[in-house]
């Protein structure tokens, strides 16, 4: 049923809750795992008179570097398992990069959790999850994780 699951992670405890319900699914169906994670471009201001953005390089290479080492450190447990998994570093848009990356691997499932913002936190920080249910083509296993 599914060949290809797109995994999207921020690196934090929660959003790694949907690996258990994909490793299973990766096992049953003989799957291969596509771990994401998406890096956005920091842009600071360097000073308050200054209306230009500010792109760190440097910066961005330290922040994109980390989100390898703990993709392959995540795609190492899961082939220790026996699933094929396949891991990338993007950068851009969250919800535009996930579903390019969907549409680039031939994802046939997306499965993510949700944080579960509700109120101001949702309308301060977005909801990733809401983005991708409302804009993929495809199906989306979603769980809301909790602490």
């Amino acid at each position: 049923m599914y060949s290809n699951i797109l995994v999207p992670l921020d690196g934090s405890p929660r959003a790694e809750k949907i690996l258990a319900h994909v490793e299973s699914l990766a096992q049953k169906f003989a799957a291969t795992v596509v771990l994401l994670q998406v890096v956005e471009p920091n842009v600071a201001m360097v000073t308050p008179y200054d209306m230009v953005p500010y792109y760190d390089p440097t910066e961005a290479e330290r922040i994109t570097g980390e989100a390898k080492t703990y993709l392959d450190a995540k795609a190492g447990e899961l082939q220790a398992r026996g699933i094929a998994v396949k891991a990338f570093t993007e950068s851009g848009p969250v919800v535009a990069v996930i579903l390019d990356v969907a549409e680039r691997e031939r994802a046939d499932l997306i499965a993510m959790a949700s944080h579960g913002r509700t109120g101001l936190g949702r309308v301060f920080y977005g909801s990733v999850a809401e983005g991708i249910l409302h804009k993929a083509d495809r199906p989306l296993l979603l769980i809301r994780a909790t602490d």
